[in-house]
Order: structure tokens, then sequence, then C-alpha cells
């Protein structure tokens, strides 16, 4: 005890006696113990004694691809976060076709969200919660609880903000065809893949009841996908293997009357990928026995028909059916249509942003995913301010070499010149320069200027609405809150052609890492940076790697990998749950 005594004592004299007792003693417990909690306990007193900073406050709406990217990188030693979603958890939205068929389990491709934000150390606060409004002006928010009413307490409250950030997605967009909420299926959140496959299985208990004409057989077994697209063609595949590798071995009386139909708008399905793979996919469905309606437009739906038109004939037809997908783009969520109306973008269809992200009209909310598009500016409507800025003797002529001081922050604000450059083979930004007969010219004037880059626009993409364009632009917004102090003393970004200084940040550039479609049969098409493309056998492994290295964390890697095993050893699972 006198030892013990003798230890406190010292500990509490000598700071680094504590730091040495520690070092020295870690064979016997119960004095690092004791060493450990008086450091403990002196740290949370100084801790208390210090004055708190004031942190800025961070709200974050959406936990979805580039919500979670953005609290996965934050810096959050610098910001108060708080999240609200009301789904308290993240879907690896990729998969969502193979929910539907049972191919993966619905709970392994959800993470929680508390497990995530619990690894930055607890510092990151969670509201399961809906936003039912944005108050720009008052830098305020509106959210209301979806958990049901008969619990103690209220169910609306409200949180201030410094910064916005929206990664809410995007619903469904029906294009006001009427009958589609009523009698359609969409696939955008887990919970409608888990409706979809419990309505696959009605659809088989239904057909195999006795005293069903064929017709009715038929009917019910009818299943119709709206939207050649990604979801709508890997869905289509799913379901076609889910059919006939399991549903026909235990409904074998209803196996000849089952039929899959792609209605597609547009002249091939899979229109944003490479021609080669489009028609891959259309000759392998036409193999497979799904069928293909292009040229086809949807007019309306009701409970039993799908009345749709057919463009090259105006012909209206009605086709039966049991089942309707509807999968043909995304629309804005309501209150992102309210606060569009709020900060003047009332005429747009989806929320603008400007390269930085921040949302125009509102300076301090970024918008970011799905429910958000980037509004490019364009070359030619700064191509004077561009002039002047790189005439830096004022002669009236801009010369090679003028050109060339320029010319990396014109390529860094403006990637669509790089993007011309690369598509009309120009090595380098001086091949701008040639004149009519290929000779490059030693000074341009400003008439010269316009017209050597009065192309450049065209070559303006909108970006897609996929998962890794919200990924990459979560983790963009965070590194640029990251760095928010340094960069605003020392810009790392482009020049500012129409005044002086430079952009604190450089502007968002997404990098296309590729993108996939599984067309069932253990067969994909990869559609690989450097305009290459794969399709077959070796293509589907390739997907099962990607995907799987693509987990969140190993806990859902785990599931996933587990549930395409079970598959290949017992099949899908075909109980209505």
């Amino acid at each position: 005890m006198r030892g013990l005594t003798y230890l406190s004592k010292a500990l509490h004299s000598h700071s680094s006696y504590s730091k040495l007792l520690i070092l020295c003693s870690v064979s016997t417990g119960g004095l690092l113990v004791y060493a450990e909690s008086n450091v403990e306990s002196g740290k949370q007193v100084v801790e208390k004694n210090q004055p708190e900073s004031k942190k800025k406050k961070v709200v974050v709406l959406g936990t979805g691809w580039g919500g979670t990217s953005f609290l996965k990188d934050l810096d959050i030693s610098s910001y108060d976060v708080q999240v609200v979603s009301p789904r308290n958890y993240f879907a690896f939205t990729p998969l969502l076709p193979s929910v539907t068929c049972g191919t993966v389990e619905a709970r392994s491709i959800v993470e929680p969200v508390r497990n995530i934000i619990k690894k930055r150390s607890g510092e990151i606060q969670f509201w399961e919660a809906e936003c039912l409004k944005i108050d720009p002006e008052n830098c305020e928010v509106f959210c209301r609880s979806g958990i049901r009413d008969n619990l103690a307490g209220h169910n609306d409250f409200s949180l201030q903000y410094d910064y916005l950030v929206i990664a809410v997605g995007a619903q469904a967009n029906t294009f006001n065809t009427p009958g589609v909420m009523e009698h359609c299926h969409f696939l955008k959140e887990v919970e409608d893949a888990q409706r979809i496959r419990r309505t696959v299985i009605d659809c088989f208990e239904k057909a195999v009841i006795p005293g069903l004409s064929e017709e009715e057989r038929r009917t019910n077994l009818h299943f119709v996908i709206v939207g050649g697209g990604p979801t709508g063609v890997e869905f289509a595949a799913e379901l076609h293997d889910f059919v006939h590798e399991d549903l026909v071995k235990i409904y074998p009386s209803v196996k000849d009357f089952v039929k899959v139909t792609v209605i597609q708008s547009g002249d091939h399905i899979l229109n944003t990928f490479d021609e080669r793979i489009s028609s891959f996919a259309e000759q392998k469905f036409q193999r497979d026995g799904i069928e293909v309606l292009t040229g086809c437009r949807v007019i309306s739906i009701s409970d039993h028909f799908i009345n749709m038109k057919v463009k090259s004939t105006g012909e209206h037809v009605e086709v039966p059916y049991g089942m309707v997908v509807w999968s043909t783009g995304i629309g804005t969520r309501p209150f992102v249509n309210d606060f569009m109306r709020q900060v003047g973008q009332e005429n747009r269809r989806i929320l603008a942003t400007d390269e930085w992200l921040r949302v125009k009209g509102c300076g301090n909310v970024y918008a970011i995913g799905d429910c958000a598009s980037v509004d490019q500016r364009k070359v030619m409507e700064d191509i004077s301010s561009i002039f002047k800025a790189a005439d830096k003797d004022d002669s009236g002529t801009l010369s090679i070499e003028e050109f060339r001081d320029v010319v990396e922050d014109i390529i860094i604000r403006y990637p669509q010149v790089d993007l011309y450059l690369k598509n009309k083979h120009l090595l380098e930004a001086k091949d701008l320069f040639r004149d009519s007969e290929g000779n490059v010219r030693k000074e341009v004037d400003i008439e010269d200027f316009k017209l050597a880059l009065s192309q450049v626009d065209s070559q303006m993409k909108s970006l897609p609405a996929t998962a890794q364009v919200a990924a990459q632009q979560g983790a963009y917004l965070a590194r640029c809150l990251n760095r928010w102090d340094q960069c605003k003393s020392n810009p790392e970004g482009p020049r500012r052609f129409k005044s002086s200084g430079r952009h604190e940040f450089l502007p968002f550039g997404y990098r296309h890492l590729g993108q996939f479609a599984p067309l069932g049969g253990d067969q994909a098409a990869a559609e690989l940076p450097g305009d290459w493309v794969s399709m077959g056998h070796s293509t589907q492994w390739l997907w099962y790697s990607v995907y799987a290295s693509k987990q969140v964390s190993w806990r859902t890697r785990y599931l996933v990998v587990g549930d395409w095993v079970r598959r290949y050893i017992f099949g899908r699972d075909s109980s209505r749950i």
C-alpha cells in the first residue's frame, strides 16, 4: 500500500513518471490499469477546461452512394456532422436485380448506417427521418420521422446548417403515364426488390390453381419490363434464369406458359452502351426466348392490360400481363422540386450545380448523385474573356506562346476542350491554330480564335445517373471540405478568366471506370476504359470479382459471396417471404 501511495503522489506531481510507468509495467496488469486510469482522468479535465472551438455544421441528406462516400472521406474533426435519411442503412443498389429473384438476399447488400459512422469515433449524428423542406434563406431543413406515431414524442424537427449536402438520389419517373403508379413495380429501393420477389411467386402460385384456362395462366405468367436500360435488362436476365433454373422444376405444369417481355421506346436496348454490347444482348435475349419490343411507347396501364403504341405504324396494341416492372428513368423528389423553385430553378427538370457541385443560386448548398446534374459552363460563353486574359501584350492577337500559357487552365476549367482534341486526334492544343490548309498560324485574332473553338462545346455530355458518379462526387466534395482553409489561402484551381486570381478548388472531374451489363446464363458484357469491350462467361467472373470488392464492409462482402456460392449449390429460394 505504501508503494502505491508513493506512486500515486509521483503520478500527480511528475507527469513524465506516468509515461515511464506505462512503458515499464506492461507485464503487471494492475499497475497498468492504475496508471491509465489517472492519465485518462487528467486528460478529461484538460479537455473540459479548454474552450470549445466553433465547428461548422454540415447536414447531409441521404445515405446512398454519394452521401456514404462523403461521410467516409470527410475529416469530421473540423465539422459537426448530422445525417438525415429515411433509411438507416446503405444499400448496394447495383445488386438489386439479384435480390428480386433470390440470387442474393436483401440483408446481404445492406450495411447499417450506424455501423459506418461508428467507425468515425461516433462523432457523426444520424437521424432516421425524411426531409420535408429546405429553407435556404435561414439555412434550415425541416424533417419528419417515419417511425410509427404510437411511440412517445413528436415526429417533426428542424436542423440548422452552415453547409448542406443533398444526396437523396431520385425516384422513378412515370412521365405521367396513366396507371403506372397504381399497377407497376419499381426497382429503386430494397423494399421494391422484395415486393417484386413476392409478386413473382404469387404469379406462379396463382397460375397453378385448378380451373384456370390456358389463357389465364399465360396472362398470369407474362412478366413485362418497361425500359431497356441496364436495370431493366439485368432484371429480365435474372428473372429468366430464376424461372428456367429453379421455378420450372417446382412448377412443371406451367413451364410452357411463362413469357418475359422487354418494351423499349428506342431502337435498341442498352443504348447507352457500345453498340456491340447492345447487339450482343439482343441476340442473347432472342436465343433465350426473351421478347424484345423496340420502338414501342407505353400509353397507359390498366389492371390487366398494357396499352402501347408502335412508333413505326402508329398502331395501338393491348398486351395482357401478370406483373409489370417500370424502369424507364429517374425523376426529382418533391421536396427537391420545392427547393428548386426557391433558388430560381423552377424551369429545370433536375437540380443544377456548378462544376464544384454547388447548387446554382445557393452558395452553401451542395448536391451530389442522381438528384442533381453538373451544369458545365460553355467555352463560347467566356471566349472573349479567355482571349483577353491570354493576350498579355494587348496586341489584339494571340500567339502560340500566349495560348500555351493558358491552355492548361482552359482544359481544367472546360473539360470539353480536352475531349474535342482527342476526338479530332489533335495531339496538341496548338493544332487548333491550323488554317484550312493545315498550316499552324503564328498568331490569331479574336474571330479566328472563336472559329477554332466554335465546335468544342458540342462535346459536352451530361454525367450518367450511376453509382460510380455519385461515389466519386461524394469523395470529391469531402476532399474539398477537408482542405477548405488551405485552399482559401492557397488556391489550387484554374485561373478566373472573368476576374483576377484563381478558383479555390479544382472542378469535379468524373473518371469513367467502365460499366457492366449481366445478361443471364452466367454471361455478362462490360464496357471498360480505353474503348475495351468484353462479353461472355469470363466477363461474368470479372463482374463477380468487381462487385465483391466494391462492397462497403467485409460483412456484406462475405454475405454476398456466400449467397453466390449457395445459389450454385442449392439454387434460389422460392419461398414467399
